[in-house]
Parts: C-alpha cells; structure tokens; sequence
C-alpha cells in the first residue's frame, strides 16, 4: 500500500512516468526487505527489451521521420484536398483523411497531433473555421495514428501479450477506419447546419498529378499491410522495407531529404526509441512489485467475483481504462496495465487480439480527456487554443469514437475481419 501511495504521489506532482515507475520498483525492494533483488535488477532493465518483435518499434519511427523531413506531409494534404477539398467543409474532410495517410505512416497520435496541428489549424482559421473546431478536429483524427497500422502502442501489447504483431495490425484496420467514418459523418452534420465553406472540384488531371506525387508514400502502408497479409515478411522485416522506401523516396523521388539532414533524422528516432525502450525496462522493474504483491491474480479473483459474463467484464474494462488515460499516459499505461489486465481476460476466454485493440482505443480516447490527457494539452499548446474551448468541440468527436469503441466491443467479428480473412 506505501508503494502505491509513493507511485500515485510522485505521479501527481508531474515527476517523468520512467523515474515513477524506477523509484516505486527501488522502493518497494527496501521495503520488502527483499534485497537480492537489488543484485538482479540492472539484468532485469536489460532484458526487458531483448525481443526481437521490439525491433519493429525503431525502425518504424525511422521511417516515420524519414517520411517527414522527406516533404510528404504537405504532399498527402494536396492529395486529399484534390480528392475531397470541393465538399462543403472541405478541409475539415482534408485533415482527417491526411491524418489517416499519416497514421498509416507514424503510428502515433501525439507525434500526428502535433505536426497537423501546426499546419491545418492557421489553414482551416484563414478560410473562416473557428479554432477551437478546427484544433479538435485535427486532434481527434489523430487518434487514428494508433490504431491504423502501423502501430508502436500494438507493437508492444504484442510483446506483453505474446501475440502476433502482424495479426494485431490487420485487427487495428476495420477499428481505424469506422473512426475515420465517423469523423466524416460529423463534419458532413456541422458543414451543413454551420455553412462551412468549400472550394472548386479539381479537375481529372490535377487528381492525377498529385496521386503520382504522393504514391511512394501511399506505398509504405500498402507494403506494410500487404507483405503481411501474403507473407512475404513479418511486421519487423516490414518496418525495415518501409524504411528503405521512406529514404529512398525522400533522396531520389522528392529530393527534399538531404544527405547532411540524415544524422539528425537518425538522432531524432534515436531520441524516441529511447524514450519507449526506458519505460519498458522500467516497468520491467516496476513489475517486481506487481509480481510478489499479486496484483494480477487480485484483479482477477476480484472481477471474477464481480461478474462471471465477459460482456459486462469488458464494459468494466472500458469504463476502467477511459479514466486511466485521462491521467495517464497511453503507452505508460499499456506496460503497466496490460500484464495485470491479460490475464483477467484470459479468465472470461476472450480473444486477446481483440482485447488488445479495445485497450489501445480505451487509451488514444483517453489522452484527449481531461484533467491531464496528454493529447488534449499538445493540441492546446500547439495550436493555443484554451483548454475548456478545446473540451467543449472535442466533446463530439470523442462521443462518436465511444461508439465505435462499444460497436468493436460487442460486434468483435468486425476486428478479427481482417485477420481472419489473411488467414
């Protein structure tokens, strides 16, 4: 108990969610009294990311950061303004179909949040969108980045589940794309009860055009995705084809990349990795007070005892996870949770693929809620917009992903689509 409370306090005054999770490890070994543990833990932190399946998680931030310094963000925004641009609320319907070419690409909403928001939110104020609407827009179709393949938050739940990471992309594509449906939906509602404006229709050759430029990096997905689904390669050795056709456009198709910029796009996915390897092996750490206190098995007994129907456990598990991420960050809580939270539901026999994308779309909902999700304050800041603006345009959008996340809930057929027809 003096652990949790040292956890839930150095997590509340704002200390980094690695050092949280290092010093409750460290301390809940002194007060155990457990000290050979002390002698085992710089082997622990190292092993916890010995896995070959982690490998994926570098690679596609490399190619992720290839993709960005290579120009194809403004070169996906001009392809889905001359596919969707001419409807009334044009840009609207812009920002999210380039943010779902992007999740395609980067796989993580924050990163997604942040860059859009910098370009869409001054575009879409100057042709007469109020801010706020036009930040929550971007913010919210960013939480596709997680869920569309490929995805750093799937990667992991993989690792920790022990299940397949391809399988776990193709289950995250019906999911993605009911989101990105039901975005549209909205806008096409607000762009006729508001008068959103519109632009001319682009002509069959401007299309054309800007399909061609684009095309290498429609490719990556269509690489990963594919490779996957004919097995060709697994996730891994897909990343790295996606990163040779990141560099490779960015060099020799659209030149935009140069050869003196490479050892900052290196440094730059170095950076991140880092970031997501050191939470790892902290919660590795973390893990031993998880592990000796029993917590799993508590939990479980506890739901078991609750309610003997998945169903209502799963709703349980939804309501839980939605407060998590509203104070939490999303993949902190994913190595956190995920191993206490697998094997509650291997009790209710629920297929732990379509758990795993329940618990990323709990998460990426929950970094867009307040008091502290941490989507929420990236869009703020970026695009400075106050926060109960923000709340107030968000709310929509983040009512029409609860839906989704009940459909994909109790319908699990519609994730396992995918997978099961690769299969």
């Amino acid at each position: 108990m003096i652990i949790l409370l040292i956890f839930f306090a150095l997590l509340l005054i704002g200390i980094p969610i690695f050092m949280v999770l290092g010093i409750s490890g460290i301390s809940y070994i002194f007060a155990s009294g457990n000290l050979p543990l002390l002698e085992t833990a710089p082997q622990r932190l190292f092993s916890a990311n010995i896995n070959f399946s982690l490998l994926a998680i570098p690679l596609f931030i490399l190619a992720g950061e290839l993709m960005n310094h290579g120009g194809i963000t403004k070169r996906l925004i001009k392809f889905a303004q001359v596919l969707v641009g001419h409807f009334r609320g044009g840009l609207a319907y812009v920002n999210v179909v380039t943010n779902t070419f992007l999740a395609s690409i980067l796989g993580s909403s924050l990163a997604q949040t942040a860059m859009m928001s910098r370009i869409m939110v001054p575009a879409m104020e100057k042709e007469g969108y109020k801010r706020e609407f036009s930040t929550a827009t971007t913010a919210a179709a960013a939480m596709m980045g997680p869920i569309i393949p490929p995805s750093m938050t799937f990667i992991i739940y993989s690792v920790i589940a022990e299940t397949s990471i391809g399988t776990m992309f193709l289950a995250g594509i019906v999911p993605g794309i009911l989101m990105g449906i039901s975005f549209v939906g909205l806008i096409a509602y607000f762009g006729y009860t508001m008068s959103f404006p519109k632009t001319e229709r682009s002509t069959f050759s401007e299309i054309i055009t800007a399909f061609v430029q684009v095309f290498p990096a429609l490719s990556v997905p269509i690489v990963i995705v594919g490779g996957i689904i004919l097995g060709i390669f697994t996730a891994t050795e897909s990343a790295a084809f996606a990163c040779l056709i990141a560099l490779l456009a960015g060099l020799v198709f659209y030149r935009e990349l140069k050869k003196k910029e490479l050892p900052k796009v290196f440094l730059e996915a170095g950076v991140t990795t880092a970031i997501v390897t050191i939470l790892i092996s902290m919660a590795k750490l973390f893990g031993l007070t998880l592990t000796f206190e029993r917590i799993p098995q508590m939990i479980t007994e506890w739901m078991v005892s609750v309610t003997d129907n998945p169903l209502f456990f799963l709703l349980l598990i939804n309501v839980f996870l939605l407060l998590v991420g509203m104070v939490m960050d999303g993949i902190a809580a994913l190595i956190i949770l995920a191993p206490i939270l697998i094997p509650a539901a291997v009790t209710y026999d629920i297929n732990l693929i379509h758990f795993g994308v329940l618990f990323c779309i709990n998460i990426v909902i929950g970094s867009l809620t307040p008091p502290v999700g941490s989507g929420l304050f990236v869009a703020a800041s970026t695009a400075e917009v106050k926060i109960e603006k923000l709340v107030r345009s968000l709310a929509p959008f983040l009512v029409a992903v609860v839906i989704v996340l009940l459909i994909v809930t109790y319908f699990p057929e519609l994730i396992m689509f995918i997978p099961n027809l690769a299969k």
